[in-house]
């Protein structure tokens, strides 16, 4: 999912379902913001739940990872909603499936190939407007989240009608299904921002896909990492370096993680995907459309004109085993 704040209203009825769950904060180098929590009142239910105070760069483990992104979305998922349900689609009749804060739709770029009849893994699914869309054009999907409370927020807009599709609170890194479960695997913006281990789950995506699977999935840019998180003109001069890998953390006064988000290069994700056995076909690098005119996080229209703020890896699993190089 996404982190941010919307400040210009849509202009397409599902185009703001970007912004799921990436939002890096002010940059910053130690834990002593005192009024970090104040100042951001996009989440301040959150916040103050989870008590948060500062941000700092430093290593996470898996469970550490996994224990920060499980506490912030659960803690920050009715203020979440409450500001971006209907951006998202949550709460419209099918879902909606939109990979980025560029506007992509799934429906118009058809990046997963055929979808009717086809098993389908939705990683980080958040409340699961991607999944019950995938149910409604006769797919067979499965929403996977870390958080309870975002799969709370999904069950209950299925409860209401519509497609549905059944949901997993799992982490990424160790996917509950067998070997060869799937046709496709989909991930808009949930987990692989989050996750300290982003190689493994790139095997462990590789070995739940079929022969000829597809999986496909969008992130923040690794550009992004580099500019302060402001839409601004204050936010178009680099600052941060570009091959620091260090995670930016929030913090409460213990020093405990309460949100997490890791940073890898181009390089890296191409690495990962190759030594996890599978074909990289493409990589999406969205313009950002001359109809969207509103800001979400750090995405906005003079950013956008500049550079890209998403980046959409295409990738498939061989039909056939590939031979070991000699």
């Amino acid at each position: 999912m996404y982190r941010g704040h919307s400040r210009v209203q849509r202009t397409r009825p599902w185009s703001d379902r970007a912004n799921r769950r990436t939002r890096r904060a002010d940059y910053a180098v130690d834990v002593s913001d005192e009024d970090h929590a104040a100042r951001d009142a996009r989440h301040a239910i959150a916040n103050a739940l989870l008590g948060t105070s500062g941000t700092t760069r430093t290593r996470l483990n898996t469970a550490d990872s996994e224990r920060a992104s499980r506490r912030w979305w659960d803690a920050d998922a009715e203020q979440y909603h409450r500001t971006h349900a209907e951006f998202l689609g949550v709460d419209s009749p099918d879902g909606e499936f939109v990979w980025c804060p560029e506007g992509l739709h799934e429906g118009d770029m058809h990046l997963l190939g055929e979808l009717a009849g086809r098993s389908i893994l939705e990683i980080g699914c958040g409340s699961a407007p991607c999944a019950r869309w995938l149910a409604g054009q006769g797919a067979h999907p499965v929403g996977l989240d870390i958080s309870r409370g975002m799969l709370a927020r999904g069950r209950a807009a299925m409860a209401r009608g519509g497609p549905r599709a059944p949901l997993v609170q799992a982490g990424a890194e160790a996917l509950p299904f067998r070997d060869e479960s799937f046709d496709l695997a989909c991930s808009a913006f949930g987990a692989l921002p989050f996750v300290a281990d982003s190689a493994l789950v790139m095997r462990e995506v590789a070995r739940v896909l079929r022969p000829g699977g597809r999986w496909v999935f969008s992130v923040n840019h690794p550009m992004r990492w580099i500019f302060p998180d402001d839409p601004g003109p204050a936010g178009l001069t680099a600052s941060i370096p570009y091959f620091d890998r260090t995670p930016y953390v929030e913090v409460d006064d213990s020093g405990a993680a309460t949100y997490v988000e890791h940073h890898r290069t181009i390089g890296d994700r191409v690495r990962e995907i190759v030594s996890a056995g599978l074909i990289l076909t493409d990589i999406v690098e969205p313009d950002w459309p001359e109809w969207l005119d509103r800001e979400w996080g750090q995405w906005s229209p003079l950013r956008g004109e500049l550079f890209p703020g998403t980046a959409i890896f295409v990738t498939e699993k061989p039909r056939h085993a590939v031979p070991d190089k000699p």
